[in-house]
């Protein structure tokens, strides 16, 4: 089941005619068939697991090959009226450095904006470790606008210190909600 994204976003041409969609349930296997081919980032059975079912469950944004191949997959929660979390963002390796993850970001931020969410987060490992993989990633987060947040070293372990990142994709609303 796919989302309209809006704006153009919605099965818009991405990074070299790469195409992205928010598919709002069922793409477990698209994350699963990505995540196979990234096993120095996850590397943990019982991880992949729970992304897999959190992209069979949760908006997911899938970004395909003009030849079909799908190459990318940014998964979301929904934590309330206001806020959101990426969950998952992995892009096949022969893919990196494409413009394919910025495209993802892009498309979820203009997905969320639409429903006037405007704070994201994601977590990732904390320069605390000296993985260069992750300092990439912390790289990336950090080029599209995500800040430093708050570090939890208990969360996925000692030897795994998490990282939250934060990011405000939209401006606070006007009108003052009452339902949180």
């Amino acid at each position: 089941m796919s989302g309209d994204v809006g704006d153009g976003a919605d099965g818009a041409d991405g990074a070299d005619g790469v195409v992205v969609r928010v598919q709002l349930e069922g793409a477990g296997a698209v994350c699963a068939a990505v995540l196979a081919a990234l096993p120095e980032w996850f590397g943990y059975p019982d991880s992949v697991a729970a992304y897999v079912a959190a992209a069979e469950h949760e908006p997911t944004v899938v970004a395909t090959t003009a030849g079909g191949q799908d190459c990318g997959i940014l998964t979301l929660r929904l934590h309330s009226p206001y806020a959101a979390e990426i969950v998952v963002m992995g892009v096949l390796p022969q893919y990196h450095r494409a413009g394919i993850g910025r495209a993802l970001l892009e498309a979820a931020e203009s997905w969320l904006l639409q429903r006037d969410i405007g704070f994201l987060q994601v977590k990732t490992l904390s320069p605390r470790s000296a993985d260069a993989g992750y300092a990439a990633t912390r790289a990336f987060y950090f080029g599209c606008g995500f800040r430093p947040l708050e570090e939890m070293p208990e969360l996925w372990g000692t030897d795994q210190p998490a990282l939250q990142m934060i990011k405000t994709i939209a401006p606070p609303p006007t009108v003052v909600r009452s339902d949180v």
